[in-house]
């Protein structure tokens, strides 16, 4: 990343030393982040409060992610045109809105519909936060990506916490809750954040489609999106499977996102170092889906390890699945991103739809068989595209996996 000092020195331009701009873009990130997370402990208590089955309520995952995969599309194209902070404060702006009418949800039909809103919000707030950091940051881009990265982790795992300790008293708080918070992150960037330069080069809508003709590219979004089909049907569909208090379904999911944050950070460029991505890759999947094999034909106990233990593989997924989209094609970084997530996200809709549909018609054992089968697909497009995913006929060599981490996920 071209930074050689320490990100973590509390001097001028280390992590503790940033301007107040970044510190309100960052804790308006952990919220951002904690919105996919925060309605998993409480879907039994929305199911119960709104007279809804199972399949109805996961669609407040399949409206969020549909929109979010649509608007990869469009993020960029807007924020090159109006600059990251009106993008940011759009963003922001819809969040509000659309999370505190959530909670004033009388129909599990009027809860989707607005979670919809929520994820377009989310979309253009997320897809932009990294890039207006690094912007904004004292002292280089390690210390902006780190802190960025830690802003992802943290709301990845808190979001399920703060989720149950609201939803304890009713499932309608964490959507209130969500909308406060939001609301002071809007307050605190409109102070401090200044507008930055916008982009020289416009980015167009058809950008992101034309990056996936690249053959690697198109090849890693496939996996992915296999992948991701496993990935959702853990984090929507087995909190009806645990049927737990929110206090208790809250703490398994907050274990999970530990996990998930630190293989992802931490445990896989180490894994990549020694073992290479593909080999890594693969190997995860297939661990993978023996898990959810696990987790889907074991007792209560099995369910819950195997839940908490799935984080590990995710976030292990996730860091190198960024490698090979951001490393396998020579389109530009926020293009490849948005392509491939455009492909991917569709995933993250469909799994929340369709595992309880596949409950309801077979029974609870057969959407995680479902599940398990994806993430050998997955395994079976890398070790079939294998030349493709390689980069300049090598297998890809990890390079700043922290940063292209987040810029995958965020974009």
């Amino acid at each position: 990343m071209g930074d050689t000092k320490d990100p973590f020195d509390a001097g001028a331009g280390g992590i503790l030393r940033q301007p107040k701009a970044v510190w309100a873009t960052a804790g308006a990130s952990v919220v951002a982040f904690m919105g996919i997370g925060l309605v998993d402990p409480i879907l039994p208590s929305i199911a119960s409060g709104l007279d809804a089955t199972a399949s109805q309520v996961s669609l407040l995952f399949t409206s969020y992610f549909l929109i979010t995969a649509i608007a990869m599309l469009v993020t960029g194209f807007v924020s090159s045109r109006i600059g990251g902070r009106r993008t940011l404060l759009l963003g922001l702006a819809l969040v509000v809105v659309f999370a505190g009418l959530s909670g004033t949800s009388d129909s599990v039909g009027e809860l989707v519909g607005f979670r919809a809103g929520w994820g377009l919000g989310n979309a253009l707030f997320v897809s932009t936060a990294l890039a207006v950091i690094v912007g904004a940051a004292a002292g280089g881009s390690a210390a902006a990506i780190l802190l960025y990265e830690s802003a992802l982790g943290l709301g990845m795992a808190c979001g399920p916490l703060v989720g149950a300790l609201l939803g304890d008293a009713s499932w309608r708080y964490p959507f209130f809750g969500t909308a406060f918070l939001m609301a002071i992150g809007f307050l605190c960037i409109t102070a401090f954040l200044k507008e930055q330069p916008k982009p020289v080069r416009k980015t167009s809508l058809l950008d992101p489609i034309k990056a996936l003709g690249h053959g690697g590219l198109a090849s890693a979004a496939v996996s992915a999106f296999f992948y991701n089909y496993t990935f959702f049907t853990v984090l929507a569909f087995t909190p009806f499977v645990l049927d737990m208090t929110p206090y208790k379904s809250g703490a398994v999911f907050f274990a999970w996102g530990v996990l998930l944050a630190v293989f992802s950070v931490i445990v896989a460029p180490r894994m990549q170092e020694r073992f290479g991505s593909l080999k890594v890759l693969g190997g995860s999947l297939v661990l993978l889906a023996v898990d959810v094999l696990v987790l889907g034909y074991g007792n209560h106990t099995a369910a819950i390890v195997c839940t908490i233990l799935s984080g590990a593989f995710i976030g292990v997924n996730n860091t190198v699945y960024t490698e090979l989209a951001l490393g396998v094609s020579d389109a530009p970084r926020p293009v490849a991103s948005a392509g491939y997530n455009f492909v991917r996200w569709f995933a993250a809709a469909a799994a929340p739809y369709f595992a309880p549909k596949i409950e309801e018609w077979s029974d609870i054992h057969i959407p995680f068989m479902v599940a398990a089968v994806t993430a050998v697909l997955g395994a079976l497009v890398v070790v079939v595209r294998r030349e493709s995913l390689a980069h300049d006929a090598k297998e890809l060599e990890p390079r700043h996996a922290a940063e292209d981490s987040v810029t995958v996920f965020a974009n």
